[in-house]
């Protein structure tokens, strides 16, 4: 098997990307949904953190890199279309967990109720106080 066989069996989309789902290990949240290329995940393996392609940059974005939240890869998967790759991560950075640029521990934080979105998950610190 070659060195980078494990990366052809991704099946990447026309863009070259494939959906990451990022997943907390111990509390089994969901933290984020991102994009990588070939060059992400090769990198995330090589380096054990999240690294993603960042479409708005167009460039790779290793999580944390502003914020000082970095995930620490546990496990790398794929599901069985080859089209997903899931990573399974410890969060690490400012205490509370936060994984979300709003300030919140998961980018999933609103729930669909009676017609509309709502915002279930309070702001853990305030992005201004993340990003500077």
């Amino acid at each position: 098997m070659g060195e980078t066989d494990w990366l052809d069996a991704v099946r990447w989309n026309a863009q070259g990307l494939v959906t990451a789902v990022v997943q907390e290990v111990g509390s089994g949240d969901v933290l984020m949904v991102a994009w990588m290329n070939r060059e992400a995940l090769q990198r995330t393996l090589e380096l054990g953190e999240s690294v993603f392609w960042s479409r708005s940059r167009q460039r790779l974005w290793h999580k944390g890199e502003e914020s000082g939240n970095v995930q620490k890869v546990e496990s790398i998967r794929l599901d069985c279309d080859g089209d997903a790759v899931l990573l399974q991560v410890r969060q690490l950075g400012h205490e509370p967990s936060i994984a979300c640029h709003t300030g919140r521990h998961s980018c999933f934080f609103r729930r669909f109720d009676n017609g509309h979105w709502t915002s279930v998950d309070a702001v853990l610190k305030e992005p201004g106080e993340i990003y500077r």
